[in-house]
């Protein structure tokens, strides 16, 4: 790789324009290959390492498993089937996940963990997996054994009920594991979002200060939460960096997302989604069984199958996905113009955020149709130029 670019420290107000001609963007596009390297090579390892499991290694773990009587009741079994196989996937998988997640943002100059820190944090994600997934995939067969050939359809439904409630969750519950969480008291900022809010439904229990700066220098925002819980989290990299303006622009668009119903909107299309990984599921494990699938003793040794089949789906739709969240995006984004009616704070908060995250300004469509959940920086702000602002 290239001997790093130094750039200037990004502070608030500071008047941006891209370049992209500019050596800093150039590096972002070289770290941007990276990402797309390692999406791709993260993807086969996946496919190959579950495709191995589900055709040639499931049934001699089952059967290996049999012989403890701790785990004669079949849940117990299953349970015990998915934390190995995730073991090992996760044992298979850890040289790039370490190279990608801690090496490579330290040569981008991305990262302020160290190796333990990001250690620490990886192997509290894997904990999360082990359980929640063992809770999923438990409930998954159960609804199997029970309900048989409408198992899929069943399972679609719980997929809105585990939605909500991660949805509901996530801000109190999940985000506090990984990050400090603290009320921001700036009247100013609780202002502008009121006077942004007024007329739109939205109801945010408070504005919140998330320590992203101990793991990374990029900034990011997001709404999070449902009913009760629902938030604005800024990270303390974008409070230090973004002027009251700029963060102004980017509330704007957070509010987008609720005025366009884009969650609602997102937990309706996982339903679909999700029914109609189900039902290939379903298909895949009657073709298998040629015709004669008894759904009341589906084997323990389906379950890695299981994993493959929707592991192979959710790739397979994922631009769809993509697509929909960047039509989204475009949505908040107009939003966020037309309702401040500052185009060039606009412009100055989304290239300085693309800039410090490294984001490639002008990816190949290919890479966006395949990977992106949000439009290409350059097409985002020359939106400011096509607005028109009443």
């Amino acid at each position: 790789m290239s001997k790093q670019v130094k750039v200037k420290e990004v502070q608030p107000g500071d008047q941006f324009e891209f370049d992209f001609d500019a050596p800093g963007l150039a590096e972002a596009k070289q770290y941007g290959r990276y990402e797309v390297g390692c999406t791709l090579a993260d993807r086969c390892i996946d496919l190959a390492f579950l495709a191995s499991m589900a055709f040639l290694l499931a049934r001699p773990l089952d059967r290996w498993l049999q012989q403890f009587s701790l785990l004669e009741p079949m849940w117990l079994r299953l349970i015990a089937m998915y934390v190995i196989v995730t073991l090992l996937h996760v044992a298979v998988s850890f040289p790039l996940s370490f190279f990608s997640g801690h090496v490579l943002e330290h040569k981008f100059g991305l990262s302020t963990q160290t190796w333990r820190g990001w250690l620490s944090r990886y192997v509290k994600r894997i904990g999360l997996l082990l359980v929640f997934g063992s809770l999923m995939m438990l409930v998954l067969f159960e609804t199997i054994w029970l309900t048989h050939g409408w198992w899929w359809l069943v399972a679609a439904a719980g997929f809105f009920f585990v939605s909500i409630v991660l949805g509901r969750i996530t801000p109190v519950v999940i985000l506090p594991l990984f990050y400090k969480l603290t009320r921001l008291n700036d009247k100013e900022l609780r202002s502008r979002m009121e006077r942004l809010a007024e007329g739109t439904g939205l109801s945010i229990e408070g504005l919140y200060r998330m320590d992203m700066s101990k793991e990374t220098t990029k900034v990011n925002a997001m709404l999070a939460g449902l009913g009760s819980t629902r938030r604005v989290i800024f990270g303390d990299t974008l409070l230090e960096k973004f002027s009251p303006d700029e963060i102004e622009v980017i509330l704007a668009h957070e509010i987008g997302h609720h005025v366009h119903k884009h969650i609602v909107k997102l937990i309706g299309l996982g339903i679909l989604f999700s029914a109609g990984g189900f039902w290939l599921v379903d298909r895949l494990l009657n073709a298998m069984a040629a015709g004669t699938l008894d759904y009341a003793t589906l084997p323990v040794s389906m379950l890695p199958v299981v994993m493959f089949a929707l592991t192979v789906f959710s790739q397979v739709v994922e631009p769809l996905q993509n697509m929909v969240s960047r039509h989204f995006e475009r949505q908040s984004d107009h939003y966020a113009l037309t309702r401040t009616r500052m185009p060039d704070v606009y412009r100055n908060a989304f290239g300085k955020l693309a800039w410090i995250n490294k984001v490639d300004p002008c990816p190949h469509p290919l890479e966006v149709f395949l990977f992106h959940s949000h439009p290409a920086i350059s097409e985002r702000l020359a939106m400011a130029d096509k607005v028109i602002l009443e």
